[in-house]
């Protein structure tokens, strides 16, 4: 092995990251081929100098991969599942009556995001903003903002940090023993910031495509579908909090959530068949977030500043653009922190940029122009607000209360 490169005293490997998180934002209509070559390099040096944090050479790349397929194979099988299912809702033409349930001027829109903020605490957060994109493309005549777009992905992930069934990072910490109630702390932070940038947002979707004032008449909802939509939540939820709390270390060795999801989109086709033509364009959204968290899983970061408020905060504004899942990892090594502030930042902070979280990947998947940085960051503005202030309202109304360091 040679020697590890060091510029300016920082790991050649968050050199070559920092370059592929920076072409992407500047060429984001060549993400995949940026993030697959970005990956390649990193693997390549890792190979030639440093080695992986599991061993030297090829075997160290193998025991690496043996540790991260998990995670991987569930992103994969969750993406690709959730678009599946994001169809069989759109066909069910529920979306087509929401115009009917919903308001119609700016308050429409901010019902809409709360509608996908409640969902996402009992579902993963990918599914409830498929279902927001979804709906919105109907209530809005298929033009919806970049700003409303990157807006449901923060609804999304705002709904999911409170709950240990609403998100990964959440789901990491109840299996390691954090308490459910002390995750719940995460929701005064995220209603915060919910109120802080749904208006904003619904207010720039209403002058850029107004809600649309009636549904279609002679809509017919194809309930076989709506079953199917039941049927596959339903599993997801069971499998999640089943294997949680009965069979945690099968989460170590299964993609338990993502094999649920399948098998039940699988049974269910009897019912109606699934449209497999989405699944081209899912799948290279996919293969582009399993290269930045693959990526991501190698940067040499064995450790995190001390534990604190100020540390929390900190990571939360890194998830949006290195993968959270390796942070949550460490921190619960670490100990030490108040983990509803954890929950909150890690959760919530990826929302920030388009491939912060999965849940963004998968709605640009649904809306390729949300893959422009500059467009996402112009009109998802008021998240950045949003992210400060729901962590003051957290620091005011809850106080920092950290766990003992381990």
């Amino acid at each position: 092995m040679l020697a590890p490169i060091l510029i300016y005293g920082i790991p050649f490997e968050f050199v070559l990251f920092a370059l592929t998180l920076a072409g992407i934002a500047l060429f984001h209509h060549h993400t995949l081929p940026i993030a697959l070559a970005g990956l390649a390099a990193v693997v390549a040096y890792k190979l030639a100098f440093t080695g992986f944090k599991f061993g030297p050479g090829v075997g160290g790349l193998a025991e690496l991969m043996r540790h991260e397929w998990v995670t991987l194979a569930n992103l994969f099988l969750l993406l690709m599942g959730f678009a599946l299912l994001s169809r069989h809702f759109e066909e069910s033409r529920i979306p087509d009556e929401m115009p009917a349930l919903l308001p119609h001027d700016w308050k429409g829109g901010t019902l809409l995001l709360c509608i996908v903020f409640v969902l996402s605490g009992f579902l993963d957060n990918i599914a409830a903003a498929l279902i927001g994109g979804t709906a919105a493309r109907h209530v809005f005549r298929g033009k919806v903002h970049v700003g409303y777009l990157a807006a449901i992905v923060a609804a999304a992930n705002a709904g999911g940090a409170g709950s240990v069934v609403g998100d990964t990072t959440t789901t990491m910490m109840w299996i390691d023993g954090v308490s459910p109630l002390t995750v719940l702390d995460a929701y005064v932070g995220a209603v915060a910031a919910l109120l802080v940038f749904a208006i904003p947002a619904s207010i720039l979707q209403q002058r850029f495509s107004p809600i649309v004032g009636k549904p279609p008449s002679g809509l017919k909802i194809d309930r076989a579908r709506v079953v199917i939509v039941a049927i596959v939540l339903l599993a997801a939820m069971s499998a999640n909090v089943t294997a949680n709390v009965y069979f945690p270390i099968v989460q170590d060795h299964l993609p338990v959530l993502g094999l649920a999801v399948w098998i039940a989109l699988l049974v269910t086709a009897v019912l109606r068949r699934p449209d497999w033509s989405v699944l081209p364009e899912s799948f290279k959204g996919t293969i582009f977030l399993l290269a930045l968290v693959l990526a991501a899983s190698m940067m040499p970061v064995d450790k995190l500043p001390a534990a604190s408020a100020s540390t929390a905060f900190g990571l939360g504004i890194v998830s949006a653009v290195f993968d959270n899942i390796p942070l949550t990892a460490l921190a619960l090594k670490q100990g030490g922190y108040d983990w509803g502030f954890l929950a909150y930042a890690v959760g919530f902070g990826g929302s920030m940029v388009w491939f912060g979280s999965s849940a963004g990947v998968a709605l640009s998947n649904m809306y390729p122009e949300a893959k422009s940085v500059g467009l996402w960051l112009r009109g998802g503005w008021p998240i950045v607000i949003a992210y400060v202030v729901g962590f003051v309202a957290m620091l005011a109304l809850v106080g920092w209360h950290p766990d003992a360091p381990h």
